[in-house]
């Protein structure tokens, strides 16, 4: 096996094995280990006719000392649950989560990138509605399963300020829709704006509340949070997604003696600001060096010497040395993979 591990994008890689359960009737069949990247499906499975799917995604770190870290597991357990209860899927137990993604880190532990590449392996749960319907109504059998690949940053840019484009013609979510969880067609709705930005030279959008269109909602794939002063503030809203790295992020901030504040951002504060950034599972933090708003123009400018701000990159090491286990975890967010 010959991977440049220093060089990895994020997308794809085969590994070796995935993990699957069956839920029929409401009762969890036993774990699966398959080595094929296909899943057999009825033609009339829900997932594809009425978007019965949800997906987590999170990360295992090879550590400073050699050992396997899963990072905040528990909380990509409970959210996938949220979502399954949002579009009326089976739960997963914790327990069987937990036993399915220890199981497939173990299975696939060379595949772990090496400490100090900057890598990690990243784990996708998916569970979707495999039983077959014709009626808009749910499925009575789920399958869950559970693929790794290893991956670089999100943004190729990596750590360095990237650019971001606002857009005001395109709602990710519904008000009271699904935004609030992490299904599928959130993210069919951000494609054809994301894909508009990318060949505008942008690395991603930041999308307003589907509402009002005044308030900062999501930053694309990933929250999005903004320093001022002595400040962390981040949006407050239904229509975004809790994302665990925004949870991580305001209990650092708060221990780093800064104020916190979840709340409504209406637009203008934009210039406010001294950093913003994007934050998520795959990004970690994103710091943005502009923000151009699209149908007026407006360009709002941070990192003017081209580096990321002094707090977000305060942020971002603590956080990273805590997943990397290079500082001690006080919070109790990393677990160590036996046989990893």
């Amino acid at each position: 096996m010959n991977i440049d591990w220093g060089n990895l994008p994020f997308g794809y890689f085969k590994t070796d094995y995935n993990v699957r359960s069956v839920c029929r009737d409401g009762e969890w069949g036993e774990l699966e280990i398959s080595s094929s990247e296909y899943v057999n499906l009825h033609i009339a499975a829900t997932t594809l006719h009425y978007g019965q799917g949800a997906f987590e995604g999170m990360k295992v770190f090879r550590g400073v000392d050699g050992k396997a870290r899963l990072f905040r597991w528990e909380e990509n357990g409970k959210r996938l649950q949220r979502s399954a209860d949002g579009i009326m899927m089976a739960p997963v137990p914790l327990d069987l989560f937990h036993k399915a993604i220890t199981t497939v880190t173990q299975l696939n532990k060379k595949y772990i990138p090496p400490y100090g590449t900057g890598a990690s392996l990243y784990l996708r749960p998916v569970l979707f509605g495999s039983g077959a319907q014709v009626g808009v109504k749910p499925a009575r059998e789920y399958m869950l399963i559970i693929f790794v690949t290893p991956v670089g940053p999100y943004f190729k840019e990596g750590f360095k300020p990237v650019l971001i484009q606002l857009v005001r013609d395109y709602d990710r979510a519904a008000p009271q829709g699904t935004g609030h969880i992490k299904v599928g067609g959130n993210y069919a709705a951000s494609l054809r704006p994301a894909d508009r930005a990318h060949k505008e030279g942008f690395s991603s959008v930041l999308f307003l509340d589907s509402k009002e269109n005044k308030y900062i909602d999501e930053a694309g794939p990933a929250n999005f949070f903004g320093i001022k002063g002595n400040t962390y503030v981040t949006p407050d809203s239904n229509t975004i997604l809790p994302s665990i790295t925004n949870m991580c992020l305001r209990q650092l901030a708060k221990d780093m003696g800064m104020k916190v504040e979840q709340r409504h951002v209406p637009v203008q504060e934009l210039e406010e600001f001294d950093e913003v950034g994007a934050c998520g599972t795959a990004a970690v933090i994103s710091p943005i060096g502009k923000i151009h708003d699209r149908k007026t123009g407006k360009v709002y400018e941070y990192c003017k010497n081209g580096k990321a701000g002094s707090v977000s990159e305060r942020l971002y090491r603590k956080l990273t040395a805590i997943q990397y286990g290079e500082e001690p975890d006080p919070y109790g967010w990393t677990e160590v993979v036996e046989g990893a």
